[in-house]
């Protein structure tokens, strides 16, 4: 499935965990969207998934990058990357 185009698929956790971003900051298009949400009014443990990065974005819309030590700077982004698909 490509980003933004829904062909009568099913979304599933996978693909709502690689959209949760734009779905929380409601830039996913309106069929995307609606499909994303059909498929949390089913998975509880995708709406747990979602409340969880609403609660943890919300939670680090405070803080300020110079407010992060360099060493946990790299830290952070390390483990970002080990967190990415290798390709």
């Amino acid at each position: 499935m490509k980003r933004g185009h829904v062909d009568d698929e099913e979304v599933a956790c996978r693909q709502v965990v690689e959209l949760v971003t734009d779905y929380l900051e409601g830039d996913l298009p309106e069929a995307l969207r609606a499909a994303v949400e059909k498929h949390l009014a089913e998975c509880p443990h995708c709406v747990d998934y979602v409340e969880q990065m609403r609660t943890t974005a919300a939670s680090l819309r405070g803080v300020s990058v110079e407010s992060i030590s360099p060493a946990a700077r790299d830290q952070l982004i390390a483990a970002l990357r080990n967190l990415l698909p290798r390709r």
